[in-house]
């Protein structure tokens, strides 16, 4: 009995083998497939090799990671320095014409470009 489930085993090891490599391959033409623009602009031959697309895949998702941390970033400083004038503002209107006019001002100084259009009056 123990022999023959081995022998059983021995038999399926060379199909599940193949079956692995089938999706090894399926995911790398995939790959291939959706970065395809990408290894146009690289000049890379029309069938490129699977380290080739492996390398390819890896430095794109580094890019675009890098590039989307950055963006968050920004994001993030431009959303709490939006929260940050509206609280000042609604302090603001609790103060004198004035005084609100000199804290604008001051605000606005230390603004950046694009948000200073935002809180001109």
């Amino acid at each position: 009995v123990l022999i023959h489930l081995y022998l059983l085993l021995q038999l399926r090891k060379p199909v599940i083998e193949k079956m692995r490599r089938d999706r090894i391959n399926s995911s790398i033409e995939q790959l291939r497939m959706l970065l395809e623009k990408e290894f146009e602009n690289h000049h890379l031959p029309s069938k490129p090799e699977k380290a080739d697309i492996l390398e390819m895949t890896v430095r794109f998702l580094q890019q675009h990671m890098a590039g989307q941390s950055g963006e968050t970033v920004s994001h993030s400083y431009e959303e709490g320095y939006s929260k940050c004038v509206k609280d000042s503002l609604h302090f603001l209107s609790a103060q004198d014409l004035n005084q609100q006019g000199n804290l604008l001002k001051r605000f606005q100084s230390h603004s950046r470009p694009s948000q200073q259009q935002k809180m001109v009056p």
